[in-house]
């Protein structure tokens, strides 16, 4: 299995593989209701034990391999990746590899202040934080924790002072929930240098109860976002950016949606996810994982994991938001919790 490869692979659809996505745990401090119902993930559910979940050492090797063909961003992300013990200490290692020229975190925030300043320091480059309202009422409603706006902010306003801007907030729109909230969203962060990306509801694993009427489109979020404040659209920075971009008109900042339900970009796609216990998946919708931990503790060599990897990548033609239907909704799919989204 470990014969010379080509240099990079490419997928049945000619994408290269650019993004890592690393879940480091499958626990989260937050019940959001789009991603760990309470129902589902209450007092009695079973996370993974701490021997099925990846160490840092089999990380970074897999990252090792990963960055020789190809990839070149790496995003941390869970569950709430900073619910792992010593995080700061994979950050190290990861920085340390010259090939991760992009190395990201995705937080729900609520720790970053006693955590952002030892994550800059071992070398993170920058954090996207999820909130979904800035009024306590909706957003305490869709986290299902208790969390108040002000604890999220204090969060932002750590990353910032450490360094790890620009910072990008992600507000996962889900209608009868917290559509309200994206005007006096956009009214807040303009003029901040924080950017505000909007995303679309997603399908995402099997116990979110998605519905497609209660996803707002893209469209219905610019129009709510351009009535007050014109916008411009901006073109993509690179190849597989999954944000759509608009500036204010006035020069106030810039917004993006993530509309993988109304507008799919299958086409770009260059991500591939890993999970905390070293299933890699090739589309946030996968029905199934390819089992690299095995791979990893049955003393597999470096070429012949490169070689699975590659044979994985080459032999994707995952395109699920593209033919999603009443049919494709109802498989089974992996938990974005699990994922890491």
């Amino acid at each position: 299995m470990s014969e010379l490869l080509p240099m990079l692979p490419r997928d049945t659809r000619d994408r290269p593989l650019h993004d890592l996505r690393i879940s480091v745990t499958d626990r989260c401090n937050f019940r959001c209701v789009y991603c760990m119902p309470r129902a589902v993930f209450g007092r009695d559910h079973a996370f993974l034990p701490r021997a099925e979940l990846l160490t840092f050492e089999e990380i970074v090797r897999l990252v090792r391999i990963f960055t020789g063909l190809g990839v070149e961003k790496v995003r941390l992300t869970g569950g709430e990746p900073l619910v792992r013990r010593d995080l700061p200490s994979l950050v190290a290692m990861l920085a340390a590899n010259p090939a991760v020229r992009d190395l990201t975190l995705t937080t729900n925030g609520v720790l970053l202040p006693e955590r952002a300043s030892e994550l800059k320091g071992a070398g993170l480059h920058r954090v996207t934080v999820s909130l979904d309202a800035d009024d306590d009422p909706t957003f305490m409603r869709m986290n299902d924790a208790g969390v108040p706006v002000t604890r999220v902010l204090a969060g932002i306003e750590a990353a910032e002072a450490a360094g790890l801007g620009p910072i990008k907030l992600n507000m996962v729109v889900k209608r009868g929930w917290n559509e309200h909230a994206v005007l006096p969203m956009a009214r807040r962060f303009r003029e901040t240098g924080r950017i505000l990306r909007f995303i679309e509801y997603m399908d995402v694993g099997h116990s979110n109860g998605w519905r497609l009427d209660e996803v707002v489109s893209a469209d219905e979020i610019l129009a709510m976002v351009a009535a007050e404040f014109p916008l411009e659209p901006m073109p993509a920075t690179n190849r597989g950016e999954v944000a759509e971009r608009y500036r204010y008109a006035d020069g106030a900042g810039e917004i993006g949606v993530i509309a993988s339900v109304s507008r799919p970009f299958c086409g770009d796609c260059n991500r591939a996810r890993l999970s905390v216990d070293g299933q890699l998946y090739t589309c946030l919708f996968a029905t199934a994982g390819h089992d690299l931990r095995t791979l990893l503790r049955d003393g597999t060599s470096d070429a012949d994991l490169r070689a699975a990897l590659w044979q994985i990548w080459t032999a994707r033609d995952d395109r699920y938001s593209e033919i999603r239907s009443a049919d494709t909704v109802s498989m089974p799919k992996v938990e974005m919790s699990y994922i890491g989204g």
